[in-house]
């Protein structure tokens, strides 16, 4: 039985991805500030930490406590995330504080934390969410956009320092129907969207959890350094404009 643990999986992307590793008979334990919903009957528990990954002490304390417990730290995915649709002209300090502390500084500490663990004990998979966001400009995201390019350059730069010992990769989602996503666009917004996909439609969650639980398998093994880019083709022939306004979609979580 291996130990995960997901952050911001009270939620979309963490919360599908908590589920499928859980289902397959992991130990899952989310850190997020917020509590989760209860399980549908027939779902597999996951132990929740209320911890903000923004703070990195609270991250080290969590990690620690997971392995004491656990005896053995094996996957973390780095998925906690938040964004603020807002023009460059109009951001605020704090909300682009915010979004850093939590969407880049917080994949680096928890990074950090666990491969201290992982190093020891001589193995270990370390994940992210990034986002296509972060491979090319989408308006009124400015500040969301940087946080998901640098998690590629983390990626990069974890594999060639922790290689062979820990594994290293991350997952670029496009457009995600997830509930902030539905909190930030409206219908009309996702109807724009879905017809500059070529896959025709927003990935549901599951979608992109399978994506980590194959990162984390032994099938890829020789995997690391890599960002996985799963979009529907919506990058492939640039077919969102990086003028538009109502495509411009964040992967959120």
């Amino acid at each position: 039985m291996r130990t995960v643990v997901i952050s911001g999986a009270s939620s979309g992307i963490g919360q599908a991805t908590a589920r499928r590793f859980a289902r397959a008979g992991d130990r899952v334990v989310n850190l997020d500030v917020t509590a989760p919903r209860d399980p549908e009957p027939g779902e597999p528990s996951v132990a929740w930490l209320k911890v903000d990954t923004a703070d990195w002490a609270a991250v080290r304390a969590a990690l620690r406590q997971v392995h004491e417990e656990t005896g053995r730290l094996d996957v973390v995915v780095a998925n906690a995330g938040i964004s603020v649709r807002h023009g460059v002209l109009d951001i605020e300090e704090a909300d682009a504080r915010r979004i850093t502390d939590v969407n880049l500084l917080g994949v680096l500490g928890l990074w950090q934390a666990a491969a201290r663990i992982m190093t020891a004990q001589g193995s270990g998979v370390l994940l992210a969410t990034a986002s296509v966001n972060g491979r090319r400009g989408y308006p009124f995201y400015a500040d969301y956009n940087a946080t998901k390019a640098g998690i590629v350059a983390l990626t990069q730069t974890f594999a060639l320092e922790l290689s062979p010992a820990v594994r290293v990769a991350c997952v670029s989602p496009g457009a995600v129907l997830t509930p902030m996503q539905l909190a930030e666009y409206t219908q009309e917004m996702l109807d724009a969207t879905n017809a500059q996909i070529p896959a025709g439609r927003h990935a549901a969650p599951d979608e992109i959890a399978a994506a980590f639980f194959y990162l984390a398998s032994a099938d890829a093994r020789f995997v690391t350094g890599h960002e996985l880019v799963i979009d529907g083709g919506e990058t492939a022939g640039a077919t969102t404009s990086a003028h538009g306004t109502a495509t411009a979609v964040p992967a959120v979580r």
